[in-house]
Parts: C-alpha cells; structure tokens; sequence
C-alpha cells in the first residue's frame, strides 16, 4: 500500500511541475522545417526568430519579399500588425512605472472634455468616432482598455453607423478591439500629452531597433516586403503615415527579435510591472477570438488555461504559463508565442498570409509541446 501511495504521489507531483524545457533544434533542422512548411502552405516569404534565456540565439529570413524575387532577408522591413499592440502596452506600462498614470484611472480623470464630444473628421481619421457612447466611457481605464474589456466593436467602421458602441458593460468580457487601443493613445496624447510615436521611439533606441517605427519612414524603402493574400495574389506594401497603436508598426525579424527578447526576459520593466503585464487577469470566455462578439460559452464549455493578459494573451500549458500575441490582415501573418520561465520565444513574421496554417507546426517544433491556443486564435 504505501508504494501506491508513494507512486501516486509521484504522478501528483508531476502533474503539478511543468516539463523541463526541451533542447531546441539546430539551425539546420529549423531551415528544413520551415522550406517544408513554406512548400505546404504555399507561403512565398516568412522570417523566424528563436529566443532562449531572453537573448535572440537565431534569426533567420526565407523566400521572395516581392513579386519581383528580391530575397525576403533580416533587414527587410515588414509590416507587424498588431504585434504593435504589445510594443504599446508595454511602453505604456514603462509609463505607469515612470508615474505619467495609472492602470486603473477613469480616462475621465485625464480628458479635459467628455470623450463623446470630441468629433469631426481629424479625430476620427486620427483616432476613432466616440460621439454615440453612453456614461460608460467614464468607467473606461488603461487597464480595460488593454485588456480588450473596453466593451467596443473591433473597429468603428464595422457598425451600421461607424460609431462606436458599448456591446457590454466596461470590464465584463473580453472582446478584441483596436479601437479601445487607439482610444487609450488619445487619452495619452491628448489628455496627458505624451507622444506615442516617440514613446515605442525611445524603446526601439533603447534595444537597437533601427529599422521599426509606428510610422513610415522613406529610408525604409529600398528593403521593403510586399505582400501575398490568401490566393496567392501580391499585394504592395502600404506606407502607413500615422501612428496607431493598434497597428502602424514597420519593423525587421532581426529589430523584432531584440524586442521579444527583451519583453521576456523583463528588460526596461520593474519585476512587478513585468508581473502585472504577465498576469491572468480577465478570463476568455468565447470560442475563438474572432468574430470579437461572439457570444460566450456556457461556463462549463469555458478554458480554464486562457485569460486576458496586458497587450497579450496568456495561457498555461505543459512547459508553465506562456503569453502570445498575433498579427493579420490580407497579406500579412504574424505571431510570437513566449514561455515566460525558459524565457523562450518564437517570433514568425509572414508576408504571405498563408504562412499562418504553418505556425502552430512551427510552434510545436522549435518549442515543444506549449498548449499556444492556436485554434482559439484562429477559430480552426
């Protein structure tokens, strides 16, 4: 009887530990893996960066960056989507550190007017149209607000009158929106002043980021990536003048890289902002992340793995708690999938969109087994 005991014990223990981080593959079996996934895909160009113990140990380019068949190469600038949002929440979260705010004011506390007053065509072209919300924008915080809680659509465009509404209470549920991320960089700069643009600056200077910037910069063109959509048709790149928080980012492989190094590993941030960023803090209560209004799952049907961290989402797998964040539109695919303890990461940059049907392989090859919640991400 006792050694049953003993050996159940054991397995307790082992379920309760996560795995031991697993040896990754070398340079060669990670080129072979992705010339593979690229020839199943279809996929004409992707970059990938391998990050262990919070340094970049491998980074690499692959394919066409244009219809032309110039090489996609480290230094090739790439659009990375809302891979921006993770740049913003943690250049905001350096400010809440500095004292410039705090995660949880009212945005009331900070705007001199109601937000629903501001109007006309150079703030919605800027920012996004606030003129039909209720007295719910006043429960509105940075927190919720990079939660994905503010309660808004995607994007102000996507409702019948695009403007703005509230679909839930401020902080009930998770719902992906860009929106409440432009409506958090209003608050700062119009509000409290800071300049968003030469904030995620002052990061980049700091890492050694020389090619990435929130908006388009004309040396940025010689090494350019355009784009393949789902059909295999190349699109141009789009030299973004303005800087959203949402989504404005050009950035390199080699650039991004020292980023997600440096966000893994706690770089620039006090122990406890790195935590708070990091932390489970609003459960995800729907099936896929996409359509953002879905409506959520009886409580039974709910992960218990996933939740709504700041400027990520977080998850807890076999190897520990990891976060991961994507990037998407036409042309573009994006992810960076992190285990916070190994202070591991891998980063794929697509300029085919079709590259994403190869990332959760790619994952599971350079990092081992992680429970990324790619069939949340993508609703497959």
């Amino acid at each position: 009887m006792k050694s049953v005991i003993g050996c159940l014990f054991c397995l307790l223990l082992l379920s309760s530990h996560p795995a031991a981080a697993r040896t990754l593959p070398t340079p060669a079996q990670i080129d072979a893996k992705v010339a593979e996934v690229m020839r199943r895909t279809s996929a004409q160009g992707l970059a990938v960066a391998v990050i262990d113990r919070g340094q970049p140990v491998y980074v690499q380019a692959y394919g066409k960056r244009n219809a032309q068949g110039e090489p996609l190469t480290t230094d090739t600038v790439m659009y990375g989507a809302s891979l921006t949002k993770t740049v913003f929440a943690y250049t905001v979260m350096r400010w809440v550190e500095a004292g410039k705010l705090s995660l949880d004011d009212s945005i009331a506390d900070h705007l001199p007017q109601p937000l629903p007053s501001y109007g006309g065509e150079d703030i919605v072209n800027r920012y996004t149209d606030w003129t039909a919300l209720d007295e719910r924008w006043r429960r509105l915080t940075p927190r919720l607000l990079l939660q994905h809680s503010s309660g808004f659509a995607n994007f102000n465009f996507l409702e019948p009158d695009e403007k703005l509404h509230f679909h839930f209470d401020p902080g009930t549920r998770y719902a992906y929106s860009g929106d409440g991320l432009a409506t958090l960089q209003f608050v700062l700069e119009r509000g409290l002043g800071l300049d968003v643009g030469q904030g995620t600056n002052a990061v980049f200077a700091e890492l050694g980021m020389t090619r990435t910037a929130l908006k388009w910069r004309d040396d940025f063109a010689p090494n350019i990536a355009d784009g393949w959509d789902e059909h295999g048709k190349p699109e141009p790149h789009d030299d973004r003048s303005k800087v959203r928080a949402a989504g404005s980012m050009d950035t390199t492989i080699a650039d991004l890289a020292k980023f997600a190094a440096a966000f893994v590993d706690g770089r620039g941030l006090t122990a406890a902002g790195y935590a708070e960023m990091l932390r489970p803090q609003l459960a995800i209560t729907t099936r896929s992340q996409f359509p953002t209004l879905q409506p959520e799952l009886p409580p039974a049907q709910r992960r218990k793995d996933l939740a709504a961290g700041l400027g990520v989402v977080v998850f807890q797998g076999p190897q520990g708690r990891g976060f991961l964040k994507g990037g998407h539109n036409d042309t573009t695919g994006n992810m960076l999938v992190c285990l916070q303890r190994q202070r591991r990461c891998l980063l794929m940059l697509g300029n085919d969109v079709r590259a994403e049907d190869g990332f959760a392989e790619l994952t599971e090859f350079v990092l081992g087994a992680t429970a990324a919640p790619y069939d949340w991400e993508y609703g497959k």
